[in-house]
């Protein structure tokens, strides 16, 4: 017997790309049009409107054609300068990797160390920008949940440390896997850069960045002497679609933004974020249940630091989580998320954002259970049915009010 040939469809649970709906995908596939037509002038000024009501900003918004270390770096050169310093709190591989980019750029960086399994306490925040008091410090990289570890972090508590310091650096915060997954509040919150990317919330395909700036971010900009061209926020800022885009804008994924837009409006945003807490929470109840065999548990410790859109389960040692992800995605047809940097080999990740139900997931859980019994990995059987049993009391829930 022959397993070489698959039908059906391949499940696609990585944080990041992400489900594409196929009303997005039918959106996107028409010809381009000419730069001036009207038509395509009114669909990205509607996006650019509509995007502020995700970011939950009155600000300004500049677009990408590119992914979200793209947008990353547009952050960096556009509010900072050769030598400035950043303070970086460790969250994981992403937190990490964009202090890495600041390096890159001549900026230098500092960072608070994290064990990648718990967010890093404000109070260390704020008592680091005390003793700042020459205001050496410019700017704090954030990210609200780090992919890699799926632990997530409290902006208003960091907020609240950097003004009880009294300290006046940027708050610039990563959102790529969090915005249209996890509440986010730009203006309430006092963010003063966001930065976010198409593939994973906004339930596109990879190749859009965005970045939102405050009134302090773009004065930071004025005085910013950083090299930048292609990234820079003066070109534009102009009315010209051209200009926007520093050249041609890319038509076929804005207009899979629209429709994306659309769908997380009709739905209504907290109906989105409730989802993605009702799906997570499900595959936390079943890793919770099949880790206790004890070969493996969730990597983040805090109930109230997991991430709503990604969940990266710890293995023992011993245990390969590459494996683990490439039988699934090869015998079972399932695409997981690896282990990375300090969790490369010792992790997986099930990915639950963006285009999502609970059909989906069943089927991701049960592919991965299906793989540890595979490869005889210690585990608890029954771990699928705590999801389903959690996910149908939340539906009586709602029909019995």
């Amino acid at each position: 017997m022959s397993y070489s040939v698959h039908r059906g469809r391949h499940l696609l649970n990585t944080p990041g790309p992400t489900n594409v709906p196929e009303r997005v995908l039918q959106a996107m596939v028409r010809n381009p049009m000419d730069l001036s037509d009207p038509v395509p002038l009114a669909v990205i000024e509607s996006c650019f409107q509509d995007i502020k009501k995700i970011f939950k900003t009155e600000h300004e918004i500049f677009m990408y054609a590119s992914n979200g270390h793209g947008a990353w770096e547009a952050a960096l050169v556009n509010t900072m300068s050769p030598g400035d310093l950043l303070l970086v709190p460790e969250l994981g591989n992403f937190s990490t990797g964009w202090g890495e980019m600041a390096e890159a750029l001549q900026m230098r960086t500092e960072t608070i160390k994290g064990d990648w399994r718990q967010a890093i306490d404000p109070e260390k925040i704020r008592e680091r920008l005390a003793a700042d008091t020459s205001h050496e410090i410019k700017g704090l990289l954030i990210v609200q949940t780090d992919t890699a570890t799926s632990v997530t972090c409290d902006i208003p508590a960091i907020r609240k440390a950097i003004d009880e310091a009294g300290h006046p650096a940027l708050l610039l915060v990563d959102t790529i896997p969090t915005l249209a997954v996890t509440d986010f509040r730009m203006d309430e919150w006092g963010v003063d850069v966001a930065v976010t990317a198409s593939q994973k919330g906004l339930m596109m395909p990879p190749g859009l960045g965005f970045v939102a700036a405050s009134p302090k971010a773009l004065e930071a900009h004025k005085k910013a002497t950083s090299q930048r061209r292609y990234w820079d926020w003066s070109l534009r800022l102009a009315s010209e679609s051209y200009r926007t885009f520093c050249g041609t804008s890319p038509q076929s994924q804005l207009y899979g933004l629209r429709a994306a837009l659309d769908m997380l409006l009709e739905e209504g945003l907290e109906n989105v974020f409730a989802r993605h807490k009702r799906l997570a929470t499900a595959t936390h109840r079943c890793v919770e249940h099949w880790g206790k065999a004890g070969a493996m548990e969730l990597n983040a410790i805090h109930a109230a630091q997991r991430a709503d859109g990604v969940t990266t389960i710890l293995l023992n040692e011993g245990i390969d989580g590459a494996k683990i992800r490439d039988v699934c995605r090869d015998e079972m047809q399932c695409a997981l998320g690896g282990g990375l940097r300090n969790l490369s080999g010792r992790a997986f990740r099930i990915g639950h954002m963006g285009d999502m139900n609970e059909a989906l997931l069943y089927g991701a859980l049960a592919s991965v259970e299906a793989t540890l019994s595979y490869l005889d990995v210690p585990y608890e059987p029954g771990g699928v049915t705590k999801a389903i049993d959690y996910l149908v009391a939340e539906r009586k829930k709602n029909r019995d009010g």
